[in-house]
């Protein structure tokens, strides 16, 4: 993984690759149904005078994208029987959530919300349910698709077409539903839906295959938790293969990471859990803040999130070439100080008041940290997988990534109104004072692996 190229054109000409290009329309597919099932989803309910309360219950939703671990093993290791034999199992399972979230979309265009609330619902938790197993598969299929070194320019492509994809998911359907209305906005939505259908089709199935090492350990697994099998022999009782399916599909792939990394695999959880801890208890509260010290809503909008939004993409960009240049190690740390140290200018934002340039600063900091932080941190969790479990893997430790930084972002409103502003952002840039270790741990413990085995391509 530390691999490097030798020159910054070789570094940048990774961006032409057909596959990381593919990643830009995957990232689309997967972004856009995110706010119609969240904030735009809501401005349609309170427009049509749904009250508060049961708007606020449509906040659960989301609970969808923190837990699909839960169903990952299934994506993993099922294989849809005609699908697969025609476009390969990834593409199929992509195909099968694009399909789910085109179909809730159309379906929640054609009802009344007012008069079927219920049956709206639903049709809400069915494009979430599809939109998390569409990204539990297009996940697998960036580890799969490419090297290792290549991942910092995948996750970079898929940052940008995600992003973008709520741009238009979120001003571009209210924008429909103020010229036309919200039937016609989501009937547009479930249409550019295409876009992901049509890249899926276009690409190639990743070719993956099964480490010896890896089946050793699984056959290991199956004897210990099911003794008395012959595991040569066909399973003819459903329960045994039931059982059988278990073990592999969900035991293993947690064995197969503690096996591979063994007690420092808890470091890593640990770094995994805390990477983003900083950013995340913030981010909630930059809007009030926003208003809070005098500005405008046209001035969050054109600078908060326009100009935001490429400087994020500007960061996710300038992240991606400098994994394939140097590596994932030495960025992640980078990313790691720099959101941290962005926190630190929101401080500073505070003291100065409402300045226009101000603002311009800090957005222009934290967005390009950000992103240039999570192309790095996505290709390192990359790197983490095994590739006979990448969709089970890969789910748990982005669940773990976002969990205990949500978690205690509930509580940011109550520390600001004990502290103030100043002081809490500055707590948060003392949040991710772990991270930058715990990345240097890491970083270290590379070192020492790569001394003691320099042929070693194990990534932890």
């Amino acid at each position: 993984m530390e691999k490097s190229l030798s020159t910054w054109s070789e570094a940048l000409f990774v961006y032409t690759r057909p596959r990381v290009v593919a990643m830009l329309f995957l990232g689309f597919a997967a972004g856009l149904p995110l706010l119609l099932v969240f904030s735009t989803m809501s401005a349609w309910l309170r427009e049509l005078e749904v009250s508060r309360s049961a708007i606020g219950f449509f906040g659960w939703i989301g609970i969808t994208y923190s837990v699909k671990f839960f169903w990952a093993p299934v994506v993993d290791r099922l294989e849809l029987p005609l699908l697969k034999r025609l476009i390969g199992k990834r593409r199929s399972w992509m195909c099968v959530g694009q399909l789910g979230i085109m179909l809730g979309l159309v379906m929640m265009a054609l009802i009344d919300p007012r008069e079927h609330l219920l049956v709206f619902a639903a049709l809400a938790v069915l494009v979430a349910f599809s939109s998390a197993t569409q990204d539990i598969s297009i996940d697998a299929y960036r580890i799969e698709a490419v090297v290792p070194e290549y991942q910092g320019a995948m996750s970079a492509n898929y940052i940008l077409g995600y992003r973008l994809a709520m741009l238009v998911a979120g001003a571009g359907a209210l924008y429909l539903a103020e010229l036309t209305d919200w039937s016609t906005a989501y009937l547009c939505m479930a249409a550019l839906m295409l876009i992901g259908i049509v890249t899926v089709l276009f690409i190639d199935e990743p070719e993956v295959g099964e480490a010896e090492q890896t089946q050793t350990m699984e056959r290991a697994v199956i004897h210990s938790v099911m003794p008395h099998l012959d595991l040569d022999a066909p399973l003819n009782s459903s329960w045994a293969k039931v059982r059988r399916w278990f073990t592999v599909a969900v035991l293993c792939p947690f064995i197969d990471f503690f096996q591979r990394n063994g007690r420092f695999a808890l470091t890593i959880l640990l770094l995994i859990s805390l990477y983003r801890l900083s950013d995340i208890t913030m981010g909630i509260m930059a809007n009030p803040f926003y208003l809070d010290l005098g500005f405008s809503k046209i001035e969050i909008a054109q600078i908060g999130k326009v100009f935001g939004l490429f400087m994020t993409i500007a960061g996710a960009f300038v992240g991606g070439i400098v994994v394939v240049r140097y590596g994932v190690y030495r960025p992640m740390m980078v990313g790691a100080v720099l959101v941290s140290l962005t926190n630190v200018l929101f401080a500073w934002l505070a003291n100065l008041g409402p300045e226009t340039y101000g603002l311009a600063v800090v957005i222009s900091a934290d967005n390009f940290s950000g992103g240039f932080a999570t192309s790095a941190f996505i290709a390192y969790l990359s790197g983490l997988t095994n590739r006979a479990y990448t969709a089970t893997q890969y789910a748990l430790f982005s669940s773990l990534m976002t969990l205990p930084g949500k978690f205690l972002s509930g509580f940011s409103g109550v520390i600001v109104d004990a502290i103030d502003y100043p002081l809490f952002f500055i707590y948060a840039a003392l949040m991710g004072i772990p991270a930058i270790y715990l990345a240097w741990m890491v970083n270290q413990h590379q070192k020492q692996l790569k001394v003691e085995n320099p042929a070693s391509k194990q990534i932890v």
